[in-house]
């Protein structure tokens, strides 16, 4: 008979367990419902609202549960529906009526809002832990690459000349913003719902501030209704982790990019690339193109969580059980990609060479060269005029800027001198931009200390 079966006059049916049980899935959640429970029952014991020695046995056997849980000695079952259920049952079994006491003054609906706050927040930590040793390694890489020139982009376009480490720390604002987020998503997540019962809160002298303070939670929920039917905290997750992934995707399609013959800016390490079955020669980069295939799934999670809560009336709806396999799905998604990607990114081979003269044969320095000239007291638009005439000369001759000689060069503008010569080269170029959150080395290496202040700040 179910915990539940009073009301009913026979079993459920076979199909209907499986149908309706969730365990296959939110098993994953024993700990924190074991936690959740102990808390529960400590200040039931405490307010008097059952027999503290009941209590005391309850919270003992709970981690004695616990135990075997994480030695492998209990299987759950499908009839039992869920984690919630299947633990109750389990203690009941051990310690008979006392373990039935466990339920006073709580509903499986605020059980299970509190069970999944609780594991959101401690998945947010294992991600931002991911996330900081992410930041790290492109810090790493960019004190490494502070000189190596390489084209920047637009349209992906050969644009203006940048480094390597402006180019990688980027990357660490994204990142670093993905934190933020995270952090402040936690802010929501750590509400306590535990006492709002099914819906209507309980007529028991429950002292919820007591659970809040001890798992740790900054708040108890207002309203009761809404804790029970709020699943808000689960869809801003899922967003925030969706764009967790749209980061790693746009950096995965670069690195993609930047293996190619056409690029060939940097080498992939074997322990992260894959070969063909049929083309002996290739070297693929398996782990980029599996990460940008798998943004899709987080973002299947998040859609998927907002098309269950669209409709739903207040306040618990069956529904909502959905809500388990969409996030877990999305943090499992973020949990793998996050190192894999970050040991690919520690151990690739960056060509330099291949970076800088991809930076000189594109017209990197055209901007440069049009400064120069408004330096010489030329109006801008003019010199924006007269530099495209140059590069259209370049082009029909296939040679770059920097290759035009003292005539050439005077043949578009007479102001032009022998100076033009240090404007334009590619170091000059880049080490010139001194504006903050520019290119120039000094520039990146600000960028790179105030990462690491960042960085330091976290908490652990």
């Amino acid at each position: 008979m179910k915990l539940w079966g009073g009301r009913f006059s026979k079993n459920t049916d076979e199909l209907m367990d499986d149908f309706n049980s969730s365990i296959h899935f939110d098993s994953r959640m024993y700990r924190q419902d074991i936690l959740g429970s102990a808390a529960h029952v400590k200040m039931l014991g405490t307010t008097g609202i059952i027999p503290q020695s009941d209590a005391d046995l309850i919270y003992k056997t709970l981690f004695e549960i616990l135990d075997d849980i994480e030695n492998g000695k209990i299987e759950f079952e499908v009839s039992a529906e869920d984690i919630h259920m299947n633990i109750e049952t389990i203690l009941i079994s051990r310690i008979g009526d006392v373990g039935k006491r466990l339920h006073t003054g709580r509903s499986r609906n605020d059980q299970v809002a509190l069970d999944i706050r609780m594991y959101l927040k401690d998945e947010c930590v294992k991600i931002k832990d991911k996330l900081k040793t992410l930041l790290l390694t492109l810090i790493k890489l960019s004190e490494e690459n502070l000189d190596t020139i390489m084209p920047g982009y637009t349209h992906l376009q050969r644009a203006q000349p940048i480094t390597l480490a402006h180019h990688l720390m980027a990357y660490f604002q994204m990142f670093r913003r993905d934190i933020e987020r995270l952090d402040d998503c936690v802010k929501r997540i750590n509400i306590m719902p535990l006492g709002s019962g099914a819906l209507a809160g309980t007529t028991y002298p429950l002292d919820r501030q007591m659970v809040a303070s001890e798992l740790k939670f900054d708040a108890i929920s207002e309203n009761s209704l809404d804790s029970v039917s709020d699943r808000d905290f689960a869809i801003e997750l899922a967003s925030c982790l969706s764009i967790v992934m749209m980061h790693l995707s746009r950096f995965s399609e670069e690195i993609i990019l930047w293996c190619t013959s056409e690029f060939s800016f940097i080498e992939l390490d074997d322990a992260y690339s894959t070969g063909s079955s049929i083309m002996p020669q290739k070297k693929n980069p398996d782990v980029a193109e599996l990460v940008r295939g798998k943004t899709g799934r987080v973002y299947g999670s998040l859609i998927s969580l907002l098309t269950m809560m669209k409709g739903l009336p207040l306040a618990y709806n069956k529904d909502m059980q959905e809500d388990k396999e969409a996030i877990f799905n999305a943090i499992d998604t973020v949990n793998l990609c996050l190192p894999i990607f970050t040991k690919m990114l520690d151990t690739m081979r960056i060509k330099k060479d291949n970076m800088k003269n991809s930076a000189k044969g594109g017209f990197t320095n055209a901007t440069d060269m049009a400064d120069y000239l408004v330096k010489k007291g030329i109006p801008f638009r003019d010199a924006h005029e007269i530099i495209g005439r140059m590069v259209s000369y370049c082009l029909d001759k296939n040679i770059s800027i920097d290759n035009l000689s003292m005539d050439e060069f005077k043949s578009f503008s007479s102001l032009i001198e022998e100076d033009v010569y240090t404007a334009i080269c590619l170091e000059t170029c880049v080490n010139e931009r001194k504006t903050p959150g520019g290119p120039s080395k000094i520039s990146v290496m600000s960028q790179i200390d105030n990462g690491r202040v960042f960085i330091n700040s976290l908490k652990a």
